[in-house]
């Protein structure tokens, strides 16, 4: 038995403003944790004996310059996701960062895969795989610099990018 014809026409509707904002998704994803990764940079910047200290904790191999690498990472690509500007490319050392607290800071607190899944952490590794896939949305700086950087790419070599030395 079909569905009843306004149901359909509900269904039609919606799934017709579902389009139309469709570019909501991923700026929201992206602008949530890019904010929260860029304050997370920023303290950990701000505190790096207390960070350090944690990763010693944790027998995170030479963990003074680990904290740095992660303080900046989450700092530099929180902004980048922020704003949208190499956005696939600043959300995979975030996923991986994310994935080596899991392994080291986390690991106690799974017992399971309802509770891997029901990390924080967790979240954000899948967050930032989906935006490395699919990219940080049509609301972006990536975005708005599409036309230069495929003009770029579909330009012929130059002649002396040719050329090569004897």
């Amino acid at each position: 038995m079909p569905a009843p014809e306004p149901l359909i026409r509900l269904r039609e509707r919606l799934l017709v403003l579902a389009g139309k904002l469709a570019w909501l998704g991923p700026l929201l994803a992206r602008v949530t944790v890019g904010v929260v990764f860029l304050q997370t940079g920023w303290g950990k910047l701000h505190d790096l004996d207390k960070v350090t200290s944690f990763f010693t904790e944790l027998n995170i191999p030479v963990p003074a310059f680990q904290a740095r690498l992660v303080a900046g990472t989450e700092l530099i690509g929180g902004a980048l996701l922020l704003v949208g500007l190499l956005s696939r490319l600043a959300a995979l050392p975030l996923a991986f960062s994310m994935a080596i607290a899991i392994v080291t800071a986390r690991h106690g607190d799974i017992t399971g895969l309802a509770a891997l899944l029901g990390l924080e952490e967790w979240t954000y590794v899948v967050l930032f795989v989906w935006i490395t896939l699919a990219g940080p949305g049509p609301v972006s700086l990536d975005r708005a610099f599409a036309p230069f950087w495929t003009r770029r790419a579909s330009q012929p070599p130059r002649a002396r990018d040719t050329m090569r030395a004897p």
